[in-house]
């Protein structure tokens, strides 16, 4: 018997070096491979979409680039859908991820966050003027036959099935979809974070959509890196700070939340 426990214990140290030495390889692999993966949804204006180009766009397009070019190694932009973010950060299919996500506890069981570098909260998107106006989700909640979409796996469908108890809520794999469900009358209302429902209440201000004016809730964006490299960790903290310290987020703000004149470069 106590050999066995002496065998299962060696065989549990060796798990956690093995997986605690794969994870600090991460720096090390970026910087002999030259390249760095990001993880993205690259539907989520204005943190990251396609342009008429084909090429990605964006507030953390623009982070990305910035931390690829002071890393000088080559930027690898991985979109995939927002609930697989995470899973392929654990598996090492990507470095870290850009994408618009909330830093939450549950998260950051999972992964370790950089940030925030923007302070974001739960909107809404709709044609209804009445909707518009809401200023809690007591509001939203007294409106009848409510279909809300939300994206799957985000805090916007936790936030959803949470608050907005009076509602049918649709999750969907894209904001795309959840856009177009909204523009052809399937929805009342998306769910979505704030600087995401005021571009797009922008994009699509002649079709009689319209963003709330103030967010229903606070919420941090940042970052998230894979647990049990704090060399790589200590790395994209600095660069945030540098940025920070330089005025760049300031800029990004201005270029991405404040000025639509990027509009024109996507469809």
């Amino acid at each position: 018997m106590k050999q066995i426990k002496w065998i299962l214990s060696t065989v549990l140290v060796i798990c956690v070096i093995s997986t605690v030495t794969n994870a600090q390889a991460t720096l090390k692999r970026i910087i002999k491979k030259g390249e760095l993966r990001v993880g993205i949804t690259g539907n989520q204006p204005p943190f990251a979409m396609k342009a008429k180009t084909g090429e990605y766009i964006g507030y953390e397009i623009d982070l990305a680039t910035m931390l690829a070019e002071s890393m000088s190694v080559k930027l690898e932009l991985v979109p995939m859908d927002f609930n697989k973010l995470i899973p392929a950060l654990e598996d090492g299919e990507i470095d870290l991820i850009m994408s618009g996500m909330t830093i939450t506890p549950e998260r950051n069981m999972r992964v370790a966050f950089v940030g925030p570098y923007m302070v974001s909260g739960k909107s809404i998107l709709t044609k209804s003027r009445l909707l518009s106006r809401s200023e809690s989700t007591d509001d939203i909640n007294q409106s009848p036959n409510m279909r809300i979409a939300v994206l799957e796996g985000s805090t916007s469908e936790i936030f959803a099935n949470t608050y907005i108890t009076n509602a049918d809520i649709s999750p969907v794999k894209s904001y795309d979809q959840a856009i177009d469900m909204l523009r052809n009358d399937v929805v009342k209302a998306v769910v979505a974070d704030y600087p995401f429902t005021l571009v797009s209440a922008l994009k699509y201000s002649y079709e009689g959509i319209v963003s709330l004016e103030e967010p229903l809730t606070i919420e941090p964006i940042g970052t998230a890196l894979a647990q049990g490299d704090p060399l790589f960790l200590n790395l994209v903290q600095n660069y945030m700070n540098s940025i920070e310290l330089a005025g760049i987020f300031d800029e990004l703000n201005q270029k991405w939340l404040q000025n639509g004149m990027w509009l024109l470069q996507v469809e």
